[in-house]
């Protein structure tokens, strides 16, 4: 018997479900599950944090939350057919879709009294904000209904307390009755599309008036295909249809302006999906999600797939995709794209989604489970801090990445590595311990669990091992000795002796709790060959 052998890996490069088992061998450090994990700024693997309670008021009773977006250091929320306002969701909301009939505006009493505009049967909302006039800027809204012509907000009273600021709202006339599901701001116009009645037309308002579409500068053009989403991107308006790309170029120059294929081989599945980050536009297409490269080719934008990685998962979402509802959102102090899906009954426990951190070579992924986020947005107070929220099918609204569960509930985390055969698979190997690398941030207890032969019911496995509990960091002289264990480091490494022997095995580590997170850096095998079988 040839005596213990040392086997150590670097835990880096996300979730690979795409690859096979001998091929993993090539790049040991990736996971073949990475569930309510992400890919930490280091490239190691990090816990989500979970969501909690936005204040303890519902904007309007248990209807769904159907759009959010970060507006004057608060919140806009549609919740059923109505539209509010909250700056920390503890007060009574304020509700924003009423008559505003005064050319001046309406202050906060005199606007809480006016009647109501009407909405109908909403849907997934879209945002955009126009930089113009008002001290916070004009939000449009517009939902993916087609019920319903863009709906226009603005405040103003820059600094001052809510009760003191003025108030305007009014619903925007494209034409007769032309209702809009998409919108964005592009060169100074608003630019909408997705009446049922003309699916193919884009409409784009006045130069710098977004409130008409009749003035000097408006207009509109009809597409070959169906538009599902609209964002605008550096100096282009880029247009998602269902089975192509294009681009509008030139929109304040009638004798220039021309609109320019990207593609006619791929669209975008859903306009909920689109985001723009670092320096691109990132969108889910049939075959996967896809970027817009932010340089521009003559006469085109390079095309790039990048999620090969969980291509199972895109084959299993683009086979339900008629069925799903989507939203996403991107951290940009995680440089992260998430994007969240689920059928219209999916209960919150059953609701998936897939986190891409952008990495030196790449999005590195993984996925969740447990977050039902049909509205999601995320944006920087006046004071340069990044927030996010998302809202659920019961009318409540959460602070976004915060907290070590999900409202109360356990998150449910594991992490699964290759099937490591050491280099021979034709070998039986006993292994005697494992030492596994943990950046904790708080009190936190993993369990492991190590799977021979594939997992194989022909071979006696282990039992699941409760780790011993890792401590929260302390720093000399930080601390009170006895309310954190002396001589804790930042990154514990916790060795745990093994039984059991195969020709391959893979490690789990997971965790069902409300504990801290932590990340998961790295793991060192010691292991016996026992002889060839």
């Amino acid at each position: 018997m040839a005596g213990s052998q040392p086997f150590s890996v670097d835990l880096v490069g996300g979730l690979n479900k795409s690859t096979n088992s001998s091929a993993l061998l090539k790049t040991p450090g990736v996971a073949t599950k990475l569930r309510n994990f992400e890919v930490s700024d280091e490239g190691t693997y990090r816990r989500i944090n979970g969501f909690t309670l936005f204040g303890d008021t519902l904007p309007n009773s248990s209807e769904d939350i159907e759009g959010l977006v970060v507006y004057a250091d608060g919140l806009i929320a549609v919740a059923g057919n109505d539209v509010f306002f909250s700056q920390d969701g503890e007060s009574a909301w304020l509700q924003l879709n009423k008559e505003s009939v005064a050319s001046s505006g309406d202050n906060y009493s005199t606007f809480s009294g006016r009647g109501e505009l009407s909405l109908t049967g909403v849907d997934q909302c879209e945002f955009a904000i126009f930089e113009g006039p008002s001290d916070y800027g004009e939000v449009v809204i517009t939902d993916k209904s087609g019920n319903n012509k863009p709906f226009l907000f603005k405040m103003t009273g820059a600094n001052e307390d809510i009760t003191t600021r003025t108030f305007f709202t009014s619903q925007i006339t494209i034409s007769g009755d032309t209702t809009a599901k998409f919108c964005t701001i592009h060169d100074q116009h608003l630019v909408v599309a997705g009446d049922p009645s003309t699916p193919n037309t884009i409409y784009y308002s006045s130069t710098n008036d977004i409130d008409s579409f009749s003035g000097s500068g408006a207009g509109s053009i009809t597409l070959e295909d169906k538009v599902v989403g609209l964002k605008s991107f550096r100096n282009e308006l880029f247009i998602f249809c269902r089975n192509s790309i294009f681009k509008l170029q030139n929109i304040n120059n009638s004798s220039t302006i021309a609109v320019v294929p990207v593609t006619k081989n791929v669209g975008c599945l859903d306009g909920q999906t689109i985001q723009e980050i670092a320096g691109d536009l990132i969108f889910l297409a049939p075959d996967g999600f896809r970027t817009v490269a932010g340089t521009a080719r003559i006469g085109d934008v390079e095309l790039g797939t990048i999620s090969q990685a969980i291509q199972p998962i895109i084959n299993d979402i683009a086979s339900a995709s008629n069925t799903l509802q989507f939203s996403s959102v991107v951290l940009r102090n995680k440089s992260q794209y998430r994007m969240f899906y689920s059928t219209i009954s999916d209960s919150q426990f059953v609701s998936k989604g897939v986190i891409g951190t952008l990495r030196r070579n790449g999005f590195e992924w993984s996925e969740t489970l447990g977050i039902s986020a049909p509205a999601i947005t995320s944006g920087f107070t006046s004071a340069g801090v990044e927030k996010a929220y998302h809202g659920d099918k019961d009318g409540k609204i959460y602070n976004h990445n915060t907290g070590n569960s999900f409202n109360g509930t356990n998150i449910e985390a594991e992490y699964q590595s290759p099937d490591y055969d050491y280099g021979d698979l034709g070998t039986r190997k006993t292994l005697d311990y494992v030492k596994l690398a943990f950046t904790p941030e708080g009190d936190c207890q993993p369990s492991l669990r190590v799977r021979f032969n594939y997992d194989s019911l022909d071979t006696p496995q282990p039992a699941d091992i409760v780790l011993s509990e890792i401590p929260q960091p302390a720093i000399f002289g930080t601390a009170f000795f006895g309310s954190q264990k002396f001589g804790a480091t930042e990154q514990p490494l916790v060795q745990q002796n093994l039984t059991g022997s195969g020709h391959s095995n893979f490690f789990k580590v997971f965790s069902n709790d409300t504990k801290a997170p932590y990340s998961i850096n790295g793991l060192y095998v010691n292991y016996r060959p026992s002889g060839r079988q």
